[in-house]
């Protein structure tokens, strides 16, 4: 089949990659039914930064919003986007609880989840997958378009990255059990001609059934070169959002590629007269959100120093914030000749959450302490010594020497060294006087301290607390 599916990110991606995941469920739902409507192949909706700046920002439980969105759309599978091991936080987490989130993730309204590693190791993923597998097979028995595993490849390039390694990495996920292979570029790093020839070889690969979803972006300007380059070599899924919140840091806008495609072979089947009214809405709680300051215009541009530094936006912003603090502003062009250096001294790693961060704050404190790995945070140690997992490519042992100062490394599952966590975690929440339902026990495994917070919050509003006295964080002793 030509036709091409579509996901669209303005539920979840779109506003994370422009307004700092902000949107709130009430802005959603008033469309909910009509996106339902439109025949998508699904909506991303949960996972990734959501479940932080729910309970962060928005005073929200993130599974109550997964309740609400599946309330709606009853056509339209929802779609996750999952951090592997790392779950929905920044941590390793033990398998208990991998299995855990998989599971109430489901049973509260997913049908697809996307699953990746920073690293691209398999091992990251394999709980993961085995837990989708389990829990999206009872689902998918039920309805065959729900219980969807999908694993992704985190893209980037670098000396490793050639046809050869995506293409053994796919059919090692595909060999796992994916029902799908996402080419998951968060860069917008992959160019259209190599866009075309990447999935040619992976189509020439993998099996017939296995889908292929390309997710990019818009950074650099290349995204619906990118998309339509890859559609006209056989891609079955492709990312965009609606245009109120598409293109820049966002992934490519919906309605050009729908009246690109309308009348061809790959026709959408997506009627563009149907999606005016929903843009229409989003417009509004676009300039909602610009009005609160957490929307900045400059992320709809184009940003072509993603090409030459391959540093993502989200980590640039990271970069420039960091040096600010240090008052070194001036240091920027330094620091992001830095950052290549120190990818390639810890073996090349795809810059994504949390490597971008690790990579990049470590190239911050080169430049600004005037020595490399004079000063080096946990987290770097942790990369070079194993504990995020199997790197692309040996580290630099001059650079390693620096940084582990002859600490251990590892070579098997970071994982393995975890002993399981719910039950105690589970106490804990118990203990404290905040456990409501199985799913707060995740919240507070993601985000100990955030949902803490929150629980307070809720418990106040519960209680019958004034609620602007509960928005300031005073609560009842």
């Amino acid at each position: 089949m030509s036709k091409v599916f579509i996901m669209d990110t303005i539920l979840r991606d779109a506003h994370q990659s422009q307004a700092a995941t902000r949107m709130r469920t009430e802005q959603m739902i008033p469309v909910l039914p009509a996106l339902d409507e439109i025949g998508y192949y699904s909506l991303e909706g949960w996972g990734g930064a959501t479940f932080d700046s729910c309970m962060r920002y928005l005073n929200e439980d993130p599974w109550e919003r997964l309740r609400t969105l599946r309330k709606y759309l009853k056509k339209t599978p929802i779609q996750m986007l999952l951090r592997g091991q790392n779950l929905l936080g920044y941590r390793n987490y033990a398998d208990d609880l991998v299995e855990k989130v998989v599971e109430k993730s489901f049973e509260n309204g997913i049908g697809v989840i996307r699953v990746f590693d920073a690293l691209n190791d398999p091992r990251n993923i394999e709980s993961s997958m085995r837990a989708i597998k389990k829990y999206g097979g009872q689902l998918r028995a039920q309805d065959p378009a729900r219980g969807i595993c999908e694993a992704a490849i985190s893209y980037t390039s670098g000396p490793v990255y050639n046809l050869e390694y995506f293409v053994k990495l796919a059919k090692t996920y595909e060999d796992m059990g994916a029902d799908n292979i996402c080419i998951k570029d968060m860069a917008n790093l992959l160019l259209p001609f190599d866009a075309f020839e990447l999935v040619t070889a992976l189509k020439k690969a993998l099996r017939p059934e296995t889908k292929i979803h390309l997710h990019t972006h818009n950074t650099t300007g290349t995204g619906d070169m990118v998309n339509l380059m890859a559609i006209k070599a056989g891609v079955d899924i492709v990312d965009t959002a609606l245009s109120p919140l598409g293109n820049g840091t966002s992934q490519p806008a919906t309605e050009p590629l729908v009246a690109t495609l309308k009348g061809t072979e790959y026709d959408t089947g997506i009627d563009l007269e149907k999606l005016i009214p929903i843009a229409a809405h989003f417009k509004k709680v676009a300039a909602e959100l610009e009005k609160e300051g957490v929307l900045n215009p400059k992320v709809r541009q184009v940003d072509v120093n993603t090409l030459i530094y391959q540093v993502p936006g989200g980590m640039l912003s990271n970069l420039m914030n960091q040096l600010k603090k240090a008052g070194k502003e001036d240091k920027l062009q330094e620091v992001l000749a830095e950052v290549p250096k120190v990818r390639r001294d810890c073996g090349y790693p795809p810059l994504v959450t949390p490597s971008s961060q690790i990579v990049g704050t470590q190239a911050v404190m080169n430049v600004v302490m005037g020595e490399r790995y004079k000063m080096v945070p946990k987290e770097t140690r942790d990369l070079f010594a194993g504990k995020y997992g199997q790197l692309p490519m040996p580290v630099d042992e001059e650079a390693a020497e620096k940084v582990l100062k002859g600490a251990p490394r590892i070579t098997y599952r970071p994982a393995d060294d975890l002993e399981p966590e719910y039950e105690k975690l589970k106490a804990e929440v118990v203990s404290k006087g905040y456990y409501t339902q199985e799913e707060d026990v995740l919240s507070y495994a993601s985000f100990p301290e955030v949902a803490e917070n929150f629980f307070k919050w809720r418990k106040a509003k519960r209680d019958g607390v004034d609620t602007d006295l509960a928005k300031t964080g005073v609560y009842p002793v």
